[in-house]
């Protein structure tokens, strides 16, 4: 009961109480929508209620946001107009025919926009639901094809201008000042993180899941700033500099914690002045002190009679204190919006073609029942539910939690009817200026756009302002027609609720094989490992990793207490992926001095990693491993060898903890 009326008191707020940045976006996106309304009326368009939704869809509350919301949906529109042209022309004789090529359109661009993951998979999702917009009210017609293709086309790039105008002199709010606050964020965490690591692999593992959604979140916003001119694009290719850093960080914090380990008690505590003083300097983060401890520990490691251990880690510390410099200076970057020159390509992330077929899958299946309903009754409203299932299923089709968004945007078209039938059948039909529709039509949409700003309110707020849109349909040569509003308003039902139920039955249920899935995925990743270029491997790699431990740590609540070892195959992965790439690094460094033996190794490193981890494996890397660490101790000494021999004890001793797990009762080999 708290929780309800702390609820309703939140959405009360958003309407009677908003704030300053909410009124602002009310206030910019009326005005977008009323120009665009305006210009589509005096032009004597078709149906200006497109250019009006469109100023409604691709509403943000930053600029750059709007221009590539507005890209998107242009690429995607224009595409998809001409995909409606070629299939009138070619299945027009067909309508089964056309409906079913219609529908596997639809789920081949809900596939691809959930394999894209970016905000350019927008363009997907209109390439699929403009051909229904197109194509179903003149199914019957299609000698009207061009026609209907240019005027929505028309209509909607209106929108897309008077909305990109809008929001760049009014108001004008840039993603780029929000990445510096973003930025910073995610350095301050990742800076907390690997202070955790350092104190244990169980301490860090919360801090890290933290550290890499904000590393990811801020990755996701630094494609908007690409479109707010070269100070966006600067902070963006800087960005991704920081991602790197940041990923590097905490590969090495965590590689410090299992070198740790390694250290015997008497060891361990000689060495512990200096850790401690890395752990400060993590949170301080003074650039005179770290170059200062980066070379006293760089001392150390170099001089006296120390044990194999404690070189490594004293070697490990300087390396580790070494990136936090580095990590500061592209955070300063990013403030200064100053790219650096050796900008690492952008976070990849997990890409799964079984999952895409599902949701692409539901998409379809869903189109191809609301075809049948109309082909069998004949009903003439029923192309209306055909065409808001298609866009239900293209815009929430590919999300994990599409039923209860599903659910939001029914609930807001029951709040759009008994408003738009006050509006549209009771108050038009007695004004007659541009000026008193734009009042009436403006206030329900206002206090939509207020609830546009609040995330928890906002699906239900945008169905709510796309609906009402729809059934006032204002325009040039309107018509009052109660029975048709009717109409109309069961077809939306039908539609969105066929659409709802769709999404709700065909889902992904099983924790355990997307748990599957991942490990499979993340064992492939692991072996390209060995052969890829270390130019932009952190981010390719580290931006992948990222993406699924945040996937196991979601489903890891609905896991059985058997299952549960996925997270730990989760992190095995990471720690071994980690030490590769350290390993790696320390050979490029050295010169690769080892050239052969380095090559024999990571060939086998990678058929193992292939096949997986097994019990019977585990002793696999031990005879390639000995013949690399012979073959560095030949060379002449030098800091990154040592380093070298460092990785390759850790990276075996994961790989034997890895397989050794598998035999245990909740392994999963």
């Amino acid at each position: 009961m708290p929780f309800l009326v702390s609820a309703v008191r939140d959405s009360l707020s958003a309407f009677l109480i908003p704030s300053r940045m909410a009124l602002q976006f009310a206030v910019k996106t009326l005005l977008s929508a009323g120009l665009a309304l305006w210009c589509a009326m005096r032009f004597g368009l078709e149906q200006p209620q497109w250019a009006l939704m469109t100023a409604f869809i691709v509403a943000q509350p930053l600029a750059g946001m709007v221009v590539q919301k507005g890209l998107a949906r242009l690429l995607g529109t224009l595409v998809g107009t001409v995909m409606a042209v070629v299939f009138m022309g070619l299945f027009a004789q067909a309508p089964w025919l056309f409906l079913l090529v219609m529908a596997l359109w639809l789920g081949l661009c809900t596939a691809a926009s959930t394999l894209l993951r970016s905000a350019w998979a927008y363009s997907f999702v209109l390439a699929g639901y403009t051909v229904a917009i197109i194509c179903l009210p003149i199914v019957g017609k299609p000698l009207l094809v061009f026609d209907e293709a240019v005027a929505r086309c028309t209509e909607i790039c209106l929108g897309i201008l008077c909305s990109m105008a809008i929001s760049a002199v009014l108001w004008p709010q840039r993603v780029e000042h929000q990445l510096v606050q973003q930025a910073r964020a995610a350095w301050l965490g990742g800076c907390q993180a690997a202070a955790a690591a350092l104190q244990g692999r169980e301490a860090g593992r919360q801090g890290l899941l933290e550290t890499l959604g904000r590393i990811v979140a801020v990755d996701a916003q630094r494609e908007h700033a690409w479109f707010e001119g070269s100070r966006g694009r600067q902070r963006a290719r800087a960005l991704r500099a920081l991602s790197r850093e940041l990923l590097g960080l905490l590969r090495l914090a965590r590689g410090v914690a299992r070198q740790w380990q390694q250290l015997d008690v008497r060891d361990a505590g000689e060495l512990a002045p200096y850790l401690d003083q890395v752990q400060a300097q993590l949170t301080a983060a003074d650039p005179a002190q770290l170059e200062a401890l980066r070379d006293h520990l760089r001392a150390q490691a170099d001089g006296g009679e120390l044990s194999s251990a404690r070189h490594y880690c004293l070697a490990r510390l300087s390396l580790l204190v070494r990136q936090l410099l580095r990590a500061q200076q592209a955070q300063a970057a990013v403030e200064a919006g100053q790219a650096p020159v050796d900008a690492p390509p952008a976070l990849s992330w997990h890409r799964d073609i079984q999952t895409a077929a599902v949701y692409g899958m539901r998409s379809c299946l869903t189109l191809l029942a609301l075809s049948a309903f109309w082909l069998a009754t004949g009903w003439p409203a029923a192309s209306g539910a055909l065409l808001l299932g298609a866009v239900v299923c293209s815009l929430f089709a590919s999300r994990e939690n599409a039923d209860l968004i599903g659910m939001s945007f029914l609930r807001g078209i029951f709040y759009a009817l008994p408003v738009a039938f006050l509006v549209g059948q009771i108050l038009l039909p007695q004004l007659s200026s541009f000026a008193m529709l734009c009042l009436a039509m403006g206030v329900p949409l206002f206090f939509g756009l207020l609830g546009m700003s609040r995330p928890a309110l906002a699906g239900t707020a945008t169905s709510f302002s796309m609906h009402f849109i729809v059934l006032c349909a204002p325009s040039n040569a309107m018509v009052y027609d109660v029975a048709f509003f009717l109409n109309e308003a069961l077809a939306m039902l039908i539609g969105v609720g066929c659409a709802v139920l769709a999404l709700r039955l065909i889902v992904l249920r099983n924790p355990l094989w997307h748990g599957r899935r991942l490990l499979k995925a993340t064992l492939d990743d692991l072996a390209r490992l060995c052969s890829r270029a270390l130019s932009g491997a952190e981010n390719w790699f580290g931006g992948r990793m990222a993406d699924r431990l945040l996937q196991l740590a979601r489903y890891y609540p609905q896991l059985p207490e058997s299952g549960r070892s996925r997270w730990d195959d989760g992190v095995d992965s990471l720690d071994l992926g980690d030490e590769l790439l350290h390993l790696r690094a320390c050979l490029a460094a050295a010169g690769n001095a080892a050239d052969k033996a380095e090559q024999r190794f990571l060939a086998t490193v990678s058929e193992q990693l292939r096949q997986g981890p097994a019990l019977q494996r585990a002793q696999a890397l031990n005879a390639p491993a000995q013949a690399l660490t012979q073959a560095l101790r030949e060379q002449p000494p030098a800091i990154e060898l040592r380093l070298a021999e460092a990785a390759l004890l850790q990276l075996t001793h994961s790989w034997r903890q890895w397989c050794e797990r598998q035999g245990e009762p909740d392994g999963i080999a």
